[in-house]
């Protein structure tokens, strides 16, 4: 049976129906959420107020944690509130503008993950010319071309599903509108949308893919040509940690589109997905800041204004 251009909701099953092990997925989800959230906040934070840090690096690292937090924001706060009202509907104008925005940090991430990529090959390969390459009108350029490229790029999947009909079954076997289940949901051709997500899956992740590891190919070159242990010790921990990352990422991410045609498991799906849009993002500011002294010594600042203006506002109110 079919409901052309008729379909109000579906169902997101989610992890489970267990009754008893709703408040624990609560509970976790939540802390899941807020330490995503907050701490990601605080990193943009620092890096506005502190002037040592206006340095492209860094603000590719706040368009990064910016793009976590947005990532988090578009399928964990619904879930919470699925579990919170015992209630496992989505609207259809929901599901799409989820996958729309899902999509649009998702590639968003990928793009700024590249960029960082970038620029760490140029100040460690072609230190003399960083400030020339790598300029603010530069920076800006990148930055906003990665916003374009990754908006475009999620209107193309998301615009197609419009023409699709689906069945009477309505349960999505996700805690998100995650594309490829949705698909598989649609009793019309999906020879396009598939076209179409296969071409974004390309242009959006496995070139900037490509790009990242031939940066740090020429980066692990470069660094092995360094005659000081310390230089080594030095640069090889932040490059280790970045490529961690981006090989969890992407790892499960392009998995998980690249298969969903060729299987019909969905616990799989499930899995990955939990790991590249919750820990991922949670995982991002330890990796990439809280190792690193400039970015420890901003929070340091940052925090310790905040506590001595909570100081000054106790003070007056006594």
């Amino acid at each position: 049976m079919e409901m052309r251009n008729q379909t109000r909701y579906f169902l997101l099953l989610g992890f489970t129906d267990e009754p008893d092990m709703q408040p624990l997925l609560f509970g976790l989800l939540l802390s899941m959420y807020l330490t995503t959230f907050t701490r990601n906040l605080l990193i943009i934070l620092a890096i506005i107020s502190d002037s040592h840090l206006h340095m492209p690096m860094y603000f590719f690292l706040s368009n990064l944690s910016f793009a976590d937090i947005g990532f988090s924001s578009t399928t964990i706060p619904k879930m919470l509130m699925n579990i919170q009202t015992q209630s496992q509907v989505i609207t259809y104008a929901g599901c799409l503008s989820q996958i729309f925005f899902f999509l649009v940090f998702g590639c968003l991430d990928n793009l700024i993950l590249a960029v960082m990529a970038y620029d760490r090959f140029v100040a460690i390969c072609h230190p003399l010319y960083y400030t020339v390459i790598m300029n603010p009108q530069v920076c800006g350029m990148l930055a906003l071309g990665s916003w374009c490229i990754s908006v475009t790029g999620s209107l193309l999947d998301t615009l197609t599903l419009l023409r699709l009909s689906f069945c009477m079954n309505m349960n999505i076997p996700h805690f998100f509108c995650d594309l490829p289940e949705v698909l598989k949901l649609a009793c019309s051709n999906t020879l396009i949308n598939n076209i179409v997500v296969y071409f974004v899956v390309v242009v959006l992740g496995i070139f900037p893919l490509s790009g990242i590891l031939f940066s740090y190919s020429q980066i692990f070159s470069s660094i092995l040509r360094i005659s000081s242990s310390k230089g080594k010790h030095k640069a090889f921990p932040t490059c280790g940690s970045h490529l961690s990352v981006v090989s969890l990422f992407y790892g499960t991410s392009l998995g998980v589109y690249l298969s969903s045609t060729a299987t019909s498991s969905s616990r799989t799906s499930l899995v990955a997905s939990v790991i590249y849009t919750m820990v991922t993002p949670m995982l991002n500011p330890f990796i990439y800041s809280l190792r690193n002294r400039d970015m420890k010594g901003a929070l340091i600042r940052l925090l310790g204004r905040v506590a001595s203006l909570s100081d000054e506002d106790v003070a007056g109110f006594s």
